[in-house]
């Protein structure tokens, strides 16, 4: 008998493109994808049940399948449905601790994987230059998605406490980028004109979504010789981009926004569809964020494919061309740099 593999959040595109991944893994006998609604794309051989992981049904699941491997991916910043910004906290908060007190009980369960979010560290002006797992943020987030992130994590470790004999790995992941992502950033960067924050050129790191299902696949599975896939690891694209690089590759301009007035466009954004444009994005727009990966490519023994340049590359790619077509934003940018040289010579 192969492992029995169940998903939650298979109606979310993420979700369900690891759902019809996994599947065709040879030691995976069966798949069980879990979501309150129906997906609508599809699932190959898997069985999908529909559940609701903020009620204790999700136990009776877990039960009746016999599940050894759980891979929760309902961990996300944007509601599905008719959903606002409450219903996406509770099932994020909710459906965790109701997820994980039905794997307390069953004895099946053999290995948990948990997709968290580089959000947890925060974003503050005396933030150290890269942050590894072990390193504490100056500054918690207060809000959004990334504190949602935060209380995932510190439920996470105490049922790794309470269940020593399951193997449990944290993903936390950077901002996830590629043709069909639908996360805030990308909402973000979408936008036809960027406000970003005056004074402020964050530095920013992206993991591509092909990616994300490959780490997920690693962490999901039995581990290779000298790899160990329980923990809490990093994920991203080597290497950085500055928010104006992005803006020049999209075509996308900018305009400046002071930051006392960042909130109100903020409350903007969110009233035009934005669902997550909270004050921690906007502290990610002002200081930026970069975390270390090493112990991705170390202990866990995964590599990315994609940079964060490359990921990004993609992403624009599938966004089609921007308002302005990116060289002459970034002839006109080159232009006014030299000029800016030459007064000051």
């Amino acid at each position: 008998m192969g492992k029995v593999v169940l998903v939650t959040g298979a109606a979310r595109q993420l979700g369900g493109r690891f759902v019809r991944r996994v599947q065709r893994d040879a030691g995976v006998d069966r798949v069980i994808a879990v979501d309150a609604v129906a997906p609508e794309h599809p699932l190959g051989s898997a069985e999908f049940v529909r559940a609701d992981i903020r009620q204790p049904a999700i136990a009776r699941v877990l039960a009746e399948h016999a599940v050894d491997t759980v891979v929760h991916l309902d961990v996300t910043a944007t509601p599905l449905g008719g959903g606002n910004r409450a219903t996406v906290k509770e099932n994020n908060v909710i459906g965790t601790m109701q997820l994980l007190g039905a794997c307390q009980k069953s004895p099946s369960v053999k290995r948990l994987v948990v997709k968290s979010s580089t959000g947890v560290y925060g974003s503050a002006p005396r933030d150290p230059a890269v942050f590894t797992e072990t390193t504490p943020p100056k500054s918690l987030p207060s809000g959004g998605f990334a504190m949602d992130a935060v209380e995932v994590e510190g439920y996470v470790r105490g049922f790794a406490r309470r269940r020593p004999d399951v193997a449990v790995c944290v993903l936390r992941f950077a901002n996830i980028l590629g043709p069909a992502a639908d996360t805030p950033f990308a909402e973000y960067l979408s936008l036809p004109v960027l406000p970003t924050v005056f004074g402020y050129d964050p530095r920013l790191q992206f993991v591509h979504e092909d990616d994300v299902i490959d780490v997920l696949l690693i962490a999901a599975d039995e581990p290779r010789r000298g790899t160990l896939n329980s923990g809490t690891f990093n994920i991203a694209g080597d290497g950085v981009l500055l928010l104006s690089q992005c803006a020049r590759r999209l075509g996308r301009p900018t305009v400046s926004v002071p930051l006392p007035a960042v909130r109100w466009v903020g409350s903007a954004l969110r009233t035009v569809g934005m669902s997550d444009f909270s004050p921690e994005q906007i502290r990610l727009l002002t200081h930026g964020r970069v975390v270390s990966t090493d112990q991705m490519r170390e202990t866990l023994g995964f590599v990315a494919t994609y940079t964060t340049a490359e990921a990004f590359a993609d992403f624009a790619a599938g966004r089609g061309p921007g308002v302005l077509p990116p060289e002459a934003v970034a002839r006109a940018v080159d232009r006014i740099s030299t000029l800016v040289s030459k007064e000051r010579v």
